[in-house]
């Protein structure tokens, strides 16, 4: 029975001790992480936005911004963050919208998109994706070029050869994946025309 107390207490003790630990290393690394995290977001959004100055966070709800999305047909996404972009003066020059597509074959596919006010898509991001290695993966390569300087109000996938501005080639192999990028870019854009730019903000 001595032993079994003696056990138990000892035990106890190495919980509070890990508890203690634990907490402190979270206290010392919370700042850094925090840094690392908005240094990371703010290059994501000069990345697709380079004319912007700064970025200024914009609020806005979340769920309305799905509704919005469902109105328009477009599901499977959300819009994850707003970030006004202003250049020197001050003055809002367009958005940086951050896109999360639940289609990709490999799981979640995650990105920034830069718009100006004129609606032009300067560009795109990818901040996660894990999709097929020598396929999906290649959307850095394939997809991503063929989106810069592009004003379309949606783009859609062609497998023989884009014709058009609005059409943007597949991946080979990988249609799925060059599907979900393209859905998760004219969520941001139908939000950007309909919300942003369309009275309602």
């Amino acid at each position: 029975m001595k032993n079994m107390i003696k056990d138990a207490l000892i035990l106890f003790a190495i919980t509070i001790i890990a508890g203690l630990l634990l907490g402190v290393v979270y206290d010392v690394t919370k700042e850094p992480i925090a840094e690392q995290k908005q240094k990371a977001k703010m290059e994501a959004c000069q990345n697709v936005f380079t004319d912007a100055a700064t970025f200024e966070a914009y609020e806005f709800d979340a769920d309305a911004a799905t509704q919005v999305l469902a109105e328009g047909q477009l599901t499977g996404m959300n819009i994850d963050e707003i970030m006004q972009a202003l250049d020197a003066s001050g003055n809002l020059v367009g958005y940086v919208i951050t896109v999360t597509d639940h289609e990709g074959y490999g799981g979640d596919i995650q990105f920034s998109m830069g718009v100006k006010l004129d609606g032009t898509l300067n560009g795109i991001s990818l901040l996660s994706i894990a999709e097929t290695p020598g396929l999906g993966m290649k959307a850095e390569d394939v997809i991503v070029p063929q989106l810069a300087n592009k004003q379309v109000s949606a783009f859609a996938v062609t497998k023989t050869g884009a014709a058009s501005d609005s059409e943007i080639d597949a991946i080979s192999g990988a249609t799925i994946t060059s599907k979900a990028v393209i859905n998760g870019v004219n969520a941001g854009l139908y939000y950007f025309e309909t919300i942003l730019v369309g009275g309602n903000a």
